[in-house]
């Protein structure tokens, strides 16, 4: 993943806000998510925004609609879920949000709370794949389902003797015991 794919140029934003459409393709889900337990189902996803500059500053709000596949918490099948999310971020050049620190070169930067809800961009291009990777994974059910409805892993048969015994006819000669047990 080298290659970045959800790219918006600063340039273009110079004379006012600018709505983008970007079809996040499988295949960069799936490397996306490749360290995660949750992958592409196939299909494509979508990705809606409006980008705006706020002096050097530019704001992204939209909407990131995906479906990915994983294992089902209960029954360890497949599960579906759809990724529906509001994504929103302000996108500061590095150069703001890092200071440059004179004679520290190998110690590293502390964000303040302020800077904490920022996203560096490089001055000239704002890439979004890192804050749609991000909001893949935080969407990610904890325990996802294949269904609401779930029963979760069969037994084998023959492991649960109180549905065994239900099945199978009782034996004549045990007759006597079941009357006593049930009258006790």
């Amino acid at each position: 993943m080298s290659e970045h794919e959800l790219t918006i140029r600063v340039a273009d934003l110079d004379y006012g806000s600018k709505e983008y459409e970007f079809v996040v393709r499988a295949p960069w889900i799936r490397g996306a998510l490749e360290d995660h337990d949750a992958t592409t189902n196939g299909e494509d996803g979508h990705l809606s925004v409006r980008a705006s500059k706020s002096g050097p500053d530019v704001i992204v709000s939209g909407d990131l609609v995906a479906t990915l596949s994983t294992t089902c918490g209960r029954c360890l099948g497949p599960a579906q879920f759809t990724v529906k999310s509001k994504i929103q971020a302000l996108f500061v050049p590095k150069a703001k949000l890092i200071p440059a620190k004179k004679g520290k070169k190998d110690e590293e930067y502390e964000l303040s709370p302020d800077e904490a809800d920022m996203l560096a961009f490089d001055g000239e291009n704002v890439v979004l794949d890192d804050l749609v990777r991000d909001e893949l994974v935080l969407e990610t059910p904890m325990i996802p389902l294949c269904s609401e409805d779930c029963a979760g892993i069969a037994p084998p048969p023959g492991s649960n003797p109180s549905v065994d015994a239900e099945e199978k006819p009782l034996d004549p000669r045990l007759a006597a015991l079941l009357k006593f047990k049930n009258e006790v």
